[in-house]
């Protein structure tokens, strides 16, 4: 399954994946009046420690514990191996959230859970971080 990676070396920290990532979320045209002003909630965050940037993204485990603590049944993974959250169904209990080890699940202002669904319904194959990188530091390839 194609999963997300980010080459710390070329991350330049510049956090244009999180914008492109909470602008696909949108459904929106136009960036700049999608975002502009707005608190943004993107899938990707993106983190420096030691003067490394990384990302902080979902990996759509092969056995999600997301998945398997969710009461509410809004977690699901695909046949694609794509980990996704049903957010009608979602409760907000913030049982995923805890059972994430990679901390990628958060909270909205409304209080349902988001998390990278690797652009599953907003793009053409190629997930809009990775897309929108001006580095090439975010790549969408087979697990490494």
């Amino acid at each position: 399954m194609k999963r997300v990676y980010v080459n710390e070396e070329w991350c330049l920290g510049c956090h244009l994946c999180e914008y492109n990532c909470a602008f696909a979320q949108t459904g929106e045209t136009d960036m700049a009046k999608a975002l502009m002003g707005k608190k943004i909630y993107p899938n990707i965050l993106v983190e420096s420690a030691d003067n490394i940037n990384f990302a902080v993204n979902c990996r759509h485990c092969d056995d999600p514990l997301c998945v398997k603590n969710c009461i509410a049944g809004a977690l699901s993974k695909g046949e694609d191996g794509v980990v996704v959250i049903d957010r009608d169904k979602c409760v907000g209990c913030f049982t995923c959230v805890l059972s994430c080890p990679y901390g990628c699940i958060a909270p909205t202002e409304e209080g349902v859970m988001h998390k990278c669904q690797l652009c599953i319904s907003t793009s053409e194959g190629t997930p809009r971080c990775v897309a929108g990188c001006p580095n090439g530091a975010i790549v969408f390839c087979e697990e490494r």
